[in-house]
């Protein structure tokens, strides 16, 4: 989150999925739309312009950084392979400041990567095949169909996704929802079929080949990601990092690595561009930014901002550039800051107005409190729609003169708040909790004489697993012997 005043933040879903073993020819169906590529419409380029900026708050923004021109460059020259654009400039790639495995692509020729997918990449060419497999989505128009298989559910589909459905209805309150925590973007993202993999990985293999790429390399990176998802399984534990990677909404890549590989056999191309790819990553910012917050274990913690608060067990934190989201099987919250001239009670009723929209709240009486020396306010309002009853709550905190942040929690009605502890554990970060707070790094180093897998795994900027993760961030078996020169990926402080 970062310092900006702005709307709510979102959750959206994300890429690739689950599919089976099968042989190794490309799906009838995906021969099918290399042969019916079509152009992108005017009403795609709307589409995507509209969507881009709001995917760009959620996702942490653009990454502006020496990396970006080359990703920029890669990603594209693989979607012009898709034949929905004549040339280069009808695609937008963007490198995304994102701590999570992430990537998508959305109508108009809109093309995205997170900067910590990029760091799980070994060469250029898997690079270009995540991207290929991305735009092989929009290429075969799968959010079109996606879409119209959930008009019928509009926000109720949107806030589904984290759990708000079984609160909020699909009229009054479902604008509640989306006055409360947006939409816009998740239609363009909601989980693929089966079928619709099976064509993404078939025209991204494609799109490799015809650019010159080994057509292996999206194997090769669905291996690295499968290692990865699992640390991540391991370690998590009581951590409440929302993590929309591609194994979010499209569990189990390790399923899909040997199906990617044996349609790759079938397609000519060796180029990966190792050397070049790894120059390129060294200094790469690695998990999270400090300067948008960062999420250990249940708490959230900004420097910059000087506070921090924890979520109940049981619930997910997503950060974007605007608001923290937080999201369990009945509830869900967002923290986030408004304009505040220093009375917190006229703060409080300015956000209920924000988030009614033109529906008018009936909140209760505004109660006044401190929450660990910060000057607190809150209320409740009890709204009705389609039969369904919730409670909203907005609870604010003075940080100064100049300076409020406040939840905004929907809730089922007239129950205990799940949310009453987080509530209570705003407060302000020390001075020594600040300074602990150090970004971590990738670096890109050579093998040395006498360096092992353990030795160079104990460099490792974590306090588990090393040795899992170096082995998965470079793309190495467990049994993996180095040889002196070779070129590593590391993180450290």
């Amino acid at each position: 989150m970062a310092r900006r005043v702005r709307v709510f933040a979102f959750s959206a879903a994300t890429v690739l999925a689950t599919t089976a073993l099968v042989s190794g020819a490309l799906t009838p169906s995906a021969e099918a739309l290399v042969a019916q590529a079509q152009s992108i419409t005017a009403s795609e380029k709307r589409q995507g312009a509209e969507v881009h900026p709001k995917l760009l708050e959620e996702f942490g923004g653009a990454y502006q950084v020496p990396q970006t021109s080359y990703v920029v460059q890669v990603g594209k020259g693989i979607a012009v392979q898709s034949g929905l654009g004549n040339a280069r400039d009808d695609f937008t790639v963007t490198l995304l400041n994102s701590p999570v495995n992430n990537a998508f692509a959305i109508p108009g020729g809109y093309v995205y990567v997170t900067r910590q997918l990029l760091a799980l990449m070994n060469d250029e060419a898997e690079l270009a095949g995540v991207l290929g497999h991305e735009v092989g989505h929009v290429a075969a128009r799968h959010s079109e169909k996606r879409q119209r298989a959930s008009q019928r559910n509009s926000i109720l589909g949107v806030l589904g996704q984290i759990g708000a459905a079984v609160l909020l209805g699909d009229t009054a309150a479902g604008q509640l929802g989306q006055q409360v925590f947006g939409t816009g973007t998740q239609l363009l993202t909601l989980k693929y079929s089966r079928k619709q993999e099976e064509e993404a990985d078939d025209l991204g293999v494609r799109y490799l080949s015809s650019a010159g790429y080994d057509p292996r390399a999206l194997s090769s990176m669905l291996a690295s990601l499968a290692a990865q998802q699992a640390i991540d399984t391991r370690s998590q534990g009581g951590d409440a990092r929302s993590v929309p990677a591609w194994a979010s909404t499209h569990p189990d890549p390790a399923r899909r690595v040997t199906r990617a590989a044996t349609v790759a056999s079938r397609f000519n191309g060796t180029q990966r561009n190792r050397d070049v790819f790894l120059s390129r990553l060294d200094g790469l910012l690695y998990g999270d930014d400090p300067k948008q917050g960062l999420v250990q274990g249940r708490e959230f913690l900004h420097p910059e901002l000087g506070l921090k608060f924890a979520v109940p067990q049981g619930y997910a934190m997503q950060n974007g550039t605007s608001a923290v989201s937080i999201s369990g099987q009945s509830a869900q919250a967002q923290f986030s800051m408004a304009p505040f001239t220093g009375d917190l009670t006229r703060y409080v009723e300015q956000a209920f107005r924000s988030i009614g929209g033109n529906q008018q709240l009936a909140y209760g009486q505004i109660q006044r409190t401190t929450v660990n020396g910060l000057p607190a306010a809150y209320a409740t309002a009890r709204v009705t729609a389609d039969r369904r009853t919730v409670d909203v709550t907005v609870f604010a905190y003075s940080f100064g003169n100049d300076r409020a942040y406040h939840f905004a929690a929907v809730t089922p009605a007239g129950q205990s708040n799940p949310f009453t502890p987080m509530y209570q554990s705003v407060r302000r970060l020390t001075g020594t909790e600040a300074s602990a707070i150090r970004p971590r790094r990738l670096r890109v180093v050579g093998v040395q004489r006498g360096d092992t897998v353990q030795s160079l795994a104990g460099r490792m900027a974590f306090d588990d697993l090393k040795v899992e993760r170096f082995l998965a961030l470079n793309g190495l078996p467990a049994n993996a012997q180095l040889t002196p020169g070779q070129k590593i990926k590391i993180v450290t402080y």
